[in-house]
């Protein structure tokens, strides 16, 4: 089962095993780097789940430390550090809609694909402010409304609130969840691949839902 993620995904450093083997401690700093792109620079082909769980889940089996102290403090910090970096991805998505504004709408691109930016739009005016909590929970939705958000023109400090919990609820759920599952279950430490995929198929079941959703609805119109 080993390397079962990287042969799904294709791209070896997507696998926080591989990644942490090859880098070591730098594995955080170069988790802390794509989440802060996944979040804010329209990549949404990122794996910013699995790296939150991986990293709670390596430090709750001290295949990672990043102090001397307690693991609970590690859990803490790394946290706080995640936190930020999803929350200053937000900011410059956000400020990239604003500088883009309404045009990026009618744009069709490898990287900015207008099926995904219509289907946020939808999601967030569907949800309003509370879409920038809850789309954090949904692949691709994640990645695009802080743009749709800036393209909107929201208030920056009501933006900046509600990202700010949107990240804090994300970061502390997934790096807890590997934290806690890592030390209530250390043989997961062996199987994150299989845990992983899991996760990737439990991330997906919100796109794969609204795709029905629109295939249903499409039918019967």
């Amino acid at each position: 089962m080993a390397g079962l993620q990287t042969l799904l995904l294709g791209i070896p450093w997507m696998d926080p095993n591989w990644l942490l083997d090859h880098f070591h401690t730098e594995f955080v700093w170069i988790s802390l780097f794509i989440i802060f792109i996944e979040c804010g620079l329209l990549f949404p082909f990122l794996p910013g789940d699995t790296l939150l769980f991986a990293f709670g889940l390596f430090l709750s089996t001290d295949q990672l430390n990043l102090t001397t102290g307690p693991n609970l403090l590690e859990l803490a910090i790394g946290i706080l550090a995640f936190t930020t970096a999803a929350f200053l991805g937000n900011v410059v998505g956000y400020e990239i809609g604003r500088a883009i504004g309404h045009p990026v709408r009618r744009h069709d691109g490898r990287v900015i694909k207008k099926a995904y930016i219509d289907r946020t739009v939808e999601f967030f005016e569907k949800h309003g402010s509370s879409a920038l909590v809850i789309g954090r929970f949904v692949p691709f939705v994640r990645t695009y409304v802080t743009l749709v958000a800036g393209v909107s023109e929201m208030n920056r400090v009501k933006f900046w609130l509600w990202s700010a919990v949107g990240a804090a609820l994300w970061v502390g759920v997934l790096v807890s969840a590997g934290f806690f599952l890592g030390s209530a279950f250390p043989s997961l430490g062996s199987k994150l691949d299989v845990v992983i995929l899991g996760l990737l198929a439990v991330s997906v079941l919100p796109v794969a839902y609204e795709w029905w959703k629109h295939r249903r609805e499409a039918a019967t119109s």
